[in-house]
């Protein structure tokens, strides 16, 4: 099995030969825009790729990265001919469409940087907008481009461009928040979001645990009991806001240990009355074959910040029983 495993291995493999070079983006935009209403442009997208899918706020993150300095990943093209021009030697986008379009867009004003959080003051800018000097910096920045030379031919491009689009998975906002926002408060929605007896309340399946969803309704516990009163637009950004606002709270605090506490404490009291006068609160009464579906974000949020805001007036709190006769 190790020999055929082998053989395999070597049959298959192809060689793959390639350079790394680093281009200015002016340079880069002017590839791509030089000829491509006649569809002879140096730097092209061929037929497989998609039209452009990021938003305006994708591609402003995307600028915003630039501007900073921040690394961007590579631009991976190859090196082909046309049957018609074997010395055409044109280059063919198999990965970085989204952010060649990005750069060519902004280049020509044609996208307004909006929701920008590190450098706000840019947010409603165009490439115009910009004092000359950072202009032209900005064209003077570099990318990186991965060349595959022109022995590559189409089987292995469509395969690279496979491999590299499905080879990773888009990380969803609170796998995002673990790398944007760490502090002692995001350790402590980790915490709690362990708990077993909140688990079991909220009937919480693998697949959900693999999201990390209960740690999404630790953080909107929190959120919403604590800072409701300035919610306003979109909730991801509000639970994002409210995150990064915790940690640096919690740092400065000068008795780190006891705010953590005392919001474990209230977490906990919550679920305790849960348990003990409504077990069933959470649950979706849809039945599956060996327990109930996990409970929605939005009842989750709406019964248990209503909870912990009633036992804020009396700890001690006790509902009353409706009889049914």
């Amino acid at each position: 099995m190790k020999d055929a495993a082998e053989a395999q291995i070597r049959e298959t493999k192809k060689p793959v030969d390639y350079n790394t070079i680093e281009y200015p983006i002016e340079v880069l935009v002017q590839k791509y825009l030089d000829g491509i209403d006649d569809d002879t442009n140096e730097l092209f997208i061929p037929d497989y790729q998609r039209e452009i899918t990021w938003d305006e706020e994708h591609q402003s993150k995307f600028i915003e990265s630039v501007l900073l300095g921040l690394p961007i990943p590579y631009i991976f093209v190859a090196d082909i001919s046309s049957e018609e021009d074997k010395n055409d030697a044109r280059l063919e986008v198999i990965d970085g469409t989204q952010r060649i379009r990005t750069l060519a867009q902004f280049i020509n004003n044609q996208l307004e940087l909006n929701n920008l959080e590190k450098l706000n003051e840019l947010n409603h800018f165009t490439f115009a907008d910009l004092p000359l000097s950072r202009q032209r910096r900005f064209k003077r920045s570099t990318i990186r481009m991965t060349q595959l030379t022109e022995e590559a031919d189409e089987e292995v491009r469509r395969d690279l461009f496979e491999r590299i689009n499905t080879g990773s998975v888009e990380l969803n906002k609170m796998e995002k928040r673990r790398g944007i926002h760490p502090g002692a408060f995001l350790n402590l929605i980790e915490e709690l979001s362990q708990d077993k007896q909140f688990r079991k309340l909220c009937s919480f399946s693998d697949a959900a645990i693999r999201r990390r969803d209960p740690q999404e309704y630790v953080l909107r516990f929190f959120a919403f009991l604590n800072n409701y009163h300035n919610f306003a637009g979109e909730v991801h950004n509000f639970l994002d806001k409210y995150l990064k606002q915790c940690n640096k709270e919690v740092k400065k605090s000068d008795k780190i240990d006891i705010k953590i506490q005392e919001m474990k404490n209230e977490f906990n009291l919550m679920l305790g009355f849960v348990e003990k006068y409504c077990p069933d609160v959470f649950h979706v009464f849809v039945k599956t074959k060996d327990d109930y579906k996990p409970t929605t974000r939005i009842k989750f949020e709406s019964v248990a910040v209503g909870i912990a805001l009633a036992l804020r007036e009396s700890k001690h709190l006790v509902p009353k029983i409706i009889s049914n006769k």
